[in-house]
């Protein structure tokens, strides 16, 4: 009955599982699923800890369990309360580095397990102690967990500026010959019988440490989302393989959704971006000198013109429909309740007001749209890429809020831009522009925007935060 009890346990687990990712792909119900999903994982949680039988004996060290359950509890909620939006993407990858780890820990723990059989019975060739199919699921969570948990944690650095982007000639060569290295140890380790120690194992491991540093290092940080997206799928891939180690259904539906979900998302990010996986890991893009792009320095660009902040309000006050461009520089700001509080007030005065989201817009997957959805910006009013683009042509003003490479029009006109063939957010078409910035410096991906000194293009300097709201007051005296 408790097998029976503990196996309906991971159904449930799995079948919400499902259903929050389900719940995940509309913002209405994300936040919904989010808890679905947590839910089901609670009921695996407590069910393997109190239905679990191996044997006929069950789990004990309850104190330890408990106390381990109670820290990650405390250490994650404060955590997710204190962080602050621009933090967001750091504490994704830092968290997913923290699920490789757990990963490859569960891969170590079961290739020990099969050690200390070994050791028991030395006259038992390893490979009879360990199938084929074992061994490679141990080693496979082993190496992709460790790669996963490395990167991440160079990703978190990079992305909170304590880790420099770092590559040298035929970097790529060593990485390669690390990877190999890795790939030759595991095999050396089952062929020649060293399983029956320890420490071999551990190189396997210490080699996959080093290959998961050297594989991000070298990535620039325009593309961070996307290697945050693919070490989130190395870190499913990892988990199921957990899963099949221990014959735990849950585990093993999380993992796989989580490696098949975390693909896909890496997949059609190089497509918004108009390049090849490869092409991204290998590219740089986004690292080195910022006042410099591939092919030489940055060539010299015309005169921009700025705009009071009495005429943008009576620009945008009186326009009918005003078209808002979310940026990361809109999340350090930390302004999007005021953005949501001029997009009322224009509201109110008959102004159609709508935001336009590029995929790849921010330091992570969806960074826009959480954003956003933190201030209470109706779902409705988020426009994808392709349908933001359909109604720039009758939008009288675009507000860009910080972004900058995702509305580059060098990505259309300029075959020598690094960006080039990069899907963008159309804004050149609108009747007017405004463009809230700091200063005239290149955004994350380090190259010049064309935008900004067209003729229809004012810039309008400041913090967004403090500009937003001398807005709202402007608007509201119109």
């Amino acid at each position: 009955m408790e097998l029976n009890l503990l196996t309906l346990c991971y159904l449930i687990a799995s079948v919400t599982f499902i259903l929050g990712l389900k719940m995940l792909s509309n913002p209405a119900s994300a936040r919904k699923g989010n808890l679905v999903a947590a839910f089901g994982m609670t009921v695996a949680i407590f069910g393997t800890i109190f239905l679990f039988e191996d044997n006929g004996e069950k789990l004990h060290n309850y104190i330890w369990i408990f106390a381990g359950l109670l820290i990650g509890t405390v250490a994650g909620t404060l955590s997710a309360k204190k962080v602050k939006m621009t933090a967001m993407p750091e504490m994704v990858s830092l968290f997913n580095g923290m699920g490789g780890a757990c990963a490859a820990l569960i891969s170590a723990a079961e290739f020990y397990h099969i050690y200390k059989l070994h050791e028991a019975s030395p006259e038992t060739p390893f490979a009879e102690l360990a199938t084929v199919g074992h061994y490679i699921t141990i080693v496979a969570g082993a190496i992709i967990g460790t790669i996963s948990y490395t990167g991440s944690i160079i990703a978190w650095g990079k992305l909170n500026g304590k880790v420099k982007d770092f590559s040298f000639k035929g970097q790529h060569i060593v990485n390669m010959i690390v990877l190999v290295l890795v790939i030759a140890t595991a095999v050396w380790v089952y062929q020649s019988n060293i399983g029956s120690m320890y420490i071999p194992f551990l190189l396997i491991g210490f080699f996959a440490f080093i290959y998961g540093i050297l594989f991000v290092m070298p990535i620039g940080g325009a593309d961070m989302p996307v290697v945050i997206s693919l070490l989130n799928s190395f870190t499913g891939v990892a988990a199921a393989c957990g899963g099949f180690l221990y014959d735990n259904k849950a585990m093993l539906t999380g993992g796989i959704l989580v490696g098949a979900a975390g693909t896909l998302l890496t997949i059609l990010m190089c497509k918004a971006m108009n390049r090849s996986l490869t092409n991204v890991l290998i590219g740089s893009f986004g690292g080195g000198n910022k006042a410099t792009v591939e092919g030489g320095p940055a060539k010299a660009q015309g005169n921009y013109k700025e705009i009071s902040l009495a005429d943008a309000a009576m620009v945008m006050g009186y326009a009918t429909k005003v078209m808002i461009v979310p940026g990361y520089g809109l999340a350090v700001a930390q302004a999007q309740h005021i953005c949501h509080e001029l997009e009322k007030i224009l509201t109110e005065k008959g102004v159609e007001v709508n935001y336009a989201i590029h995929p790849v817009a921010g330091r992570m997957p969806g960074h826009m749209n959480v954003l956003l959805a933190e201030a209470d910006v109706s779902y409705d009013k988020l426009m994808e890429m392709e349908n933001a683009n359909d109604e720039f042509k009758t939008t009288d003003v675009v507000l860009i809020l910080g972004a900058n490479d995702v509305v580059n029009p060098a990505a259309k006109n300029d075959p020598a831009s690094p960006i080039y063939g990069m899907p963008i957010l159309e804004v050149e078409q609108a009747k007017t522009v405004i463009v809230n910035k700091r200063s005239m410096k290149p955004g994350y991906a380090g190259i010049e925007n064309d935008l900004f000194f067209q003729p229809k293009t004012s810039m309008l300097f400041g913090d967004a935060k403090k500009v937003l709201q001398d807005l709202c007051a402007e608007v509201k005296a119109i």
